[in-house]
């Protein structure tokens, strides 16, 4: 904020100014601020203190801890101009991300994670997808959209779909069961869309979009989002009838995508202020973001959305999704809480953000994909200072580099009364420093836990922090067991072919040996386990890291794998029909046990991922005409 002040001024009042170089707002309606004198003494100093004090995120709130009052769910309308609902979209559009394929339990526990946010909506799939999609939506409808907590809030659940009669039915299916069901239908807009992939005119586009969300509407759906699909290179009059049609059948939310992350926080801003602007009826829907980061831009247009007039964000955690990404989760929420009051016109969410670490870490193990050490809020670095200025400086006065507090996303400073964790530490003091790095753990997963940090304690003279990662990573952010290691033995070296021996021991508690020969151990090792699972797959991926340095470090593994006889689904923008792949990981001291852990983990999830019959979806592209 630019400010002017005489120092004989007795008072400070804000007036409007016309500014023309701002990346978020349209040129028409910028504003930046500046002061002008007046004639009353007894507030300079407050106003001059306000105008000096840090810029932070802890200086937004008196208690930054605690989200604001999430105001009463509407479907198409929203009582607070300034609350914006976050739309999570980790468990559909993040699930698309090679490797990404996730266990109906572990979207179930992603989606009670994201309950502990506050997230307002959660989509948690496209059901049409595949039968276990659909399965695992709707148990999400039925188990985490029926909790309601001590103040009202219960997460809409929200199923994905083609604009097709088909897809529709079997979204509604799926969610109805849920307290707040919405259903979230989408078609291409664009014309390279409409003339290479959907092959129809902009006439029948429109009758498809306005008949369908009719159609979900007859159902009984009162919560009708509607998409029109590449809108960032949409024509703006096409978008204007076209979101007028839908709106008029009924469609609550008009979700805004830059499908294919191309367009700048200037573009992106002026589109939706020009929906905002132009479209007939828009007053009575909410307007949505859904950005894209091809550009790395996804995070700026989000906000670009927010500030001309988008009250929905759509995002996951992790940023993860289609191809470079989605808008983040844990990069919005927080842009909103450190910049929201003093900068965006005090927009704000319903976001408990002290739960941001836990999701991030659940998601990351689950998902198999690892968080860049230098990602934003959630990054291994991101709280670390490792030049000597910076650290004179955090010594001094924490806020001279930081503009978040760890705490405020549930990740707690080290310690300082000097605990060393070792051989001799107690569940006490592990406990204690599981719960500082974010990790909420039940006493059955704490026990686990301590014993295999005991293990690794009588080898090391010292367990960091990235080793009880690791070791929470190998024993809670696993799939269902259906294979167990239970003993590895292996031989190699220049002398003689490398032979591995595996006991696997299965659901039922029945050990399973094999023995099999190979171009090295780990391979030799894997190939024993084909030999007991007895489930063809193709190694597609392997990576190994040591989590710190010396000798005895834990080796952390991922493997990715990919079912060679089924495990196929519908993806949910080409209609393709597309092969599941599946990521596991293991640690260990031991590089092999460590690598063999993470490919039983693999296997196990592709064998949980329930290989029933697909749901029968109509095979045209994107959308069929009705």
């Amino acid at each position: 904020m630019a400010a002017v002040y005489s120092a004989a001024a007795t008072k400070i009042s804000v007036t409007p100014i016309t500014h023309n170089h701002s990346p978020f707002l349209p040129k028409s309606s910028i504003q930046r601020f500046s002061l002008k004198p007046t004639f009353n003494r007894h507030s300079l100093k407050s106003k001059i203190a306000f105008l000096r004090r840090p810029i932070s995120c802890n200086a937004t709130s008196s208690n930054p801890n605690l989200p604001p009052t999430r105001p009463k769910y509407i479907p198409n309308h929203i009582s607070d101009p300034n609350y914006i609902r976050i739309f999570d979209t980790t468990l559909r559009d993040g699930e698309q991300s090679p490797g990404a394929t996730m266990t109906s339990k572990e979207k179930l526990d992603i989606a009670r994670q994201l309950v502990k946010l506050g997230v307002d909506i959660i989509e948690a799939g496209f059901p049409a997808a595949s039968k276990d999609d659909f399965e695992a939506v709707k148990t999400i409808a039925q188990e985490v959209g029926n909790v309601v907590d001590s103040e009202g809030y219960v997460p809409v659940i929200c199923g994905l779909s083609r604009c097709n009669v088909k897809d529709i039915k079997t979204a509604w299916d799926a969610v109805k069961y849920a307290k707040r069901p919405r259903i979230h239908t989408f078609i291409a807009t664009s014309g390279i869309h409409m003339e290479y992939k959907l092959k129809k005119s902009k006439a029948e586009v429109v009758e498809i979009a306005r008949s369908m969300v009719a159609y979900a509407r007859s159902l009984g759906c009162e919560d009708v989002e509607f998409s029109p699909e590449d809108a960032g290179r949409s024509d703006r009059e096409f978008l204007y009838e076209i979101l007028g049609e839908v709106i008029k059948a009924g469609a609550t939310t008009l979700n805004i995508p830059d499908t294919v992350g191309i367009t700048l926080p200037s573009e992106f801003g002026q589109l939706i202020a020009d929906i905002k602007a132009n479209t007939p009826g828009i007053e009575n829907v909410i307007i949505s973001t859904h950005c894209q980061n091809d550009l790395g831009l996804s995070t700026a247009n989000t906000l670009a959305g927010a500030v001309n007039g988008a009250r929905q964000l759509e995002v996951t955690v992790n940023g993860i999704g289609e191809r470079a990404g989605n808008a983040s989760m844990e990069e919005v929420v927080m842009a909103l809480k450190c910049r929201g009051d003093n900068i965006l016109g005090g927009l704000y969410t319903g976001i408990n953000t002290r739960h941001i670490v836990m999701a991030s870490k659940m998601v990351e193990e689950y998902s198999g994909l690892s968080v860049q050490p230098h990602k934003a809020i959630v990054g291994a670095n991101a709280f670390a200072h490792e030049s000597g200025i910076h650290q004179d400086g955090m010594l001094k006065h924490k806020s001279t580099y930081e503009i978040i507090a760890p705490e405020d996303i549930g990740l707690e400073r080290a310690n300082e009364a000097g605990i060393v964790l070792g051989k001799l530490s107690g569940r006490h003091a592990l406990g204690d420093r599981l719960t500082e790095l974010g990790y909420e753990l039940n006493n059955e997963q704490l026990e686990t836990i301590f014993w295999r940090f005991k293990s690794v304690a009588e080898q090391k003279k010292r367990v960091t922090d990235a080793d009880l990662i690791a070791l929470v990573s190998d024993e809670v952010f696993q799939p269902e067991v259906v294979w167990k290691l239970l003993d590895l033995q292996v031989t190699c070296g220049t002398l003689s072919l490398s032979t591995a021996t595996v006991k696997l021991i299965d659901a039922d508690g029945k050990e399973h040996i094999a023995c099999a020969i190979g171009t090295g151990p780990v391979d030799s090792s894997f190939k024993a386990i084909d030999l007991i699972v007895k489930e063809p797959v193709t190694l597609l991926e392997y990576s190994m890291n040591a989590v710190t340095e010396g000798i005895d470090a834990i080796a952390t593994t991922r493997v990715l794998i990919r079912g060679d006889n089924n495990h196929m689904s519908t993806h949910a923008l080409t209609g393709e029909t597309v092969q599941r792949t599946f990521s596991g990981t293991g640690a260990g001291m031991d590089i092999v046990v460590s690598s063999v852990k993470a490919y039983i983990g693999a296997v196990n999830k592709m064998l949980g991922f329930k290989a029933q019959p697909e749901a029968k979806v109509d095979a045209e592209r994107s959308t069929v005409s009705v």
